[in-house]
């Protein structure tokens, strides 16, 4: 890897010399051919990514996840790209080592080829991004290769697709059975297309596998099994911000809520007895 960019950030958790000061495309790809996994989370602010940045993790997705953690929107279907970008942007400045990617909501990009391009050229102008996340393989080929013609990174988003949820019948599980293919058939598409990475949500952990090994191209899972070339989770999940029903593939590995709800009560007493400000924080 390269080691001639940006400089690393400090702490516990930055990246040791011979890792890349800035995390591009073609180190995943590399990290994959050694068979070395890499780490993504969600991020959709200034401080958690500078958190996420600082503890190594390679990837951050600025994903339209964010109509549920950000807005409070039921589905992810009502986020707008106006709503996305500025949340990109930020990511962006708090990130100096990972890859930032946007995430393309819906309706911004499944009408045509140049539909996908000018939505996402804005979140590669506005935002700074990286690279892009759009849903869809097979039926999203053109999209893709236009993008990447363009000069634009894509990650394929296959298996369940959030913004595919009523066509699919609901949140379920992709790829059982003789539609195992079908999820084959997209990941291979996506690459063919220029895609240089396909996240793979919601499908058995064989069949993750399976096309891990068959890709050139980095798989990311999430809830797809331990076999995939990273791991991807919603960082409200997994560190407990989210006290609301989690899906099974879920692990806490936090309880910021907990943290959280003790500081603003603590905060809140000491207030209401007239013991904040004391003296020393005063003028």
């Amino acid at each position: 890897m390269t080691n001639t960019e940006e400089p690393a950030p400090y702490g516990t958790g930055a990246p040791q010399p011979s890792a890349p000061r800035r995390v591009r495309t073609h180190h995943l790809l590399e990290m994959k051919r050694r068979g070395e996994k890499f780490t993504m989370l969600t991020a959709y602010d200034l401080y958690t990514a500078q958190v996420f940045d600082e503890a190594g993790i390679d990837v951050l997705l600025v994903g339209d996840s964010a109509a549920n953690n950000v807005y409070g929107y039921r589905t992810s279907l009502p986020i707008t790209v106006d709503e996305l970008i500025p949340l990109a942007r930020a990511v962006v400045q708090g990130a100096s080592r990972a890859l930032v990617m946007g995430d393309l909501p819906f309706g911004s990009y499944q009408g045509s080829p140049e539909q996908a391009w000018d939505t996402a050229s804005r979140f590669m102008k506005e935002a700074g991004v990286a690279a892009i996340k759009l849903e869809g393989g097979a039926a999203m080929a053109p999209q893709i290769k236009r993008l990447v013609d363009g000069g634009i990174p894509v990650c394929a988003h296959i298996g369940f697709t959030p913004q595919y949820e009523h066509v699919l019948g609901g949140y379920r599980v992709q790829g059982r059975g003789e539609d195992a293919s079908r999820i084959l058939d997209d990941a291979l598409a996506a690459q063919e297309a220029g895609a240089f990475a396909v996240l793979m949500e919601m499908v058995p952990a064989d069949v993750a596998a399976k096309i891990t090994a068959e890709l050139r191209i980095p798989t990311i899972g999430i809830g797809a099994g331990n076999q995939t070339d990273a791991q991807v989770l919603v960082w409200q999940d997994a560190f407990g911000l989210n006290t609301g029903r989690l899906p099974r593939f879920v692990k806490q590995y936090a309880d910021l809520h907990g943290v959280l709800l003790q500081g603003a009560a603590a905060y809140a007493a000491e207030v209401k007895a007239g013991t904040f400000p004391a003296p020393g924080h005063g003028f």
